[in-house]
This record gives structure tokens, C-alpha cells and sequence, in this order.
């Protein structure tokens, strides 16, 4: 499986075989938000900067954006969420992924925290 990138805002990005990248939250980001019950995505061949905000996310706490570890155009969204936001919750490194992108650039991956800094930056 490929490896795992993290942003200090609580996104993963993970870089597929064919050059596309898949982004979703983390499950420190999940925990804290606690239960999700909406999320809102982007459409397919939005195109948006690193830093972004790409997708809004809202929980009976909170709301969040989650924001685009990347630049890039997105190719996919994962259509399960909207009737499924609990996906997020029960699966965030899996099958509750937000979206799939191009990455336009990919030396933006370069900038990005490996999972031991990223255990380091949230104590887990």
C-alpha cells in the first residue's frame, strides 16, 4: 500500500499508481470533530491550489474545511459520503476518503509530514 503524506491541518494524501492522489482526514482529525453528519465535496474537474479549501465537513461539535494538501483538478469524489458522512468516522483512512485528485504539481508532496512526524506532531 502506498505511504500516507500528512498536512499539520489533519489531511492525508496518499499517491496512487496511476499518478492520481486520494485525500481524506485523519482519524486525529475524525476524534476530534467527533460524529459526522454532513460533508460537502467538490465537483469533479474542479481545479484548486494547496491550501485551499476543497471540501466542508460538519459534525454535531463543529464545522471544517478540509483543505487541499495539493494542487490539483480533481478526477473523483467518493459518492458514499453524502448518505454516509459515518464513513468518516469508522473508516477515515479508508472507505472514508473525501476525493481523488491530479496533482499538478507534485514536488507539493515534498512539504508534507511522513507518519512518524506526523505521530510526532499529535502526540499519538
Amino acid at each position: 500500500m502506498p505511504s500516507l503524506r500528512y498536512t499539520e491541518d489533519h489531511e492525508w494524501i496518499r499517491l496512487e499508481a496511476d499518478g492520481t492522489a486520494t485525500i481524506g482526514i485523519t482519524n486525529h482529525a475524525q476524534d476530534a470533530l467527533g460524529d459526522i453528519v454532513f460533508v460537502e465535496l467538490p465537483p469533479v474537474g474542479k481545479s484548486a491550489v494547496k491550501g485551499d479549501p476543497i471540501c466542508v465537513v460538519e459534525s454535531v461539535k463543529a464545522a471544517a474545511d478540509v483543505k487541499l494538501p495539493v494542487s490539483g483538478t480533481v478526477t473523483a469524489v467518493n459518492t458514499a459520503l453524502p448518505d454516509d458522512p459515518s464513513k468518516i468516522n469508522t473508516d477515515p483512512l479508508g472507505a472514508g476518503w473525501f476525493i481523488q485528485i491530479r496533482p499538478s504539481d507534485a514536488a507539493d508532496l515534498d512539504g508534507l509530514m511522513d507518519e512518524h512526524a506526523y505521530q510526532a506532531l499529535t502526540g499519538v
